[in-house]
């Protein structure tokens, strides 16, 4: 099994940053994707980014060149630096972990844009 915490979301204006983290802890294989999407109410679920075990990155249309992802594989730890953020941005952020073994989902995080 394999444990997801995520921390850092929030409420922020409109241009602001905020900073996600995820930390997976459990039966976590050397080789795996983590990453983030995101969801809101009644919305379909939005692929955000996701950063392989090697360090390779891949961004959904929606916010390349204001997230950066990145990872620290002695933590088993990802990241995401939301930058220019819009009133759009406003979901539910959800880790992701996907492994050989299995996919796995944290419990997502609140972030709210405000105008």
């Amino acid at each position: 099994q394999v444990q997801l915490v995520e921390s850092g979301g929030g409420l922020v204006q409109a241009g602001g940053s905020l900073r996600l983290s995820c930390a997976a802890s459990g039966s976590i294989h050397s080789i795996n994707l983590m990453g983030w999407y995101r969801q809101a109410p009644g919305k379909q679920r939005e692929f955000v980014a996701t950063v392989s075990s090697s360090g390779n990155p891949n961004y959904g249309d929606s916010v390349k060149g204001r997230f950066t992802i990145s990872r620290d594989n002695a933590k088993n730890t990802v990241y995401l630096q939301m930058s220019s953020l819009k009133p759009e941005d406003t979901d539910v952020y959800y880790c992701v972990l996907f492994q050989a073994k299995g996919n796995y989902w944290g419990q997502g995080t609140q972030v709210t844009v405000s105008s």
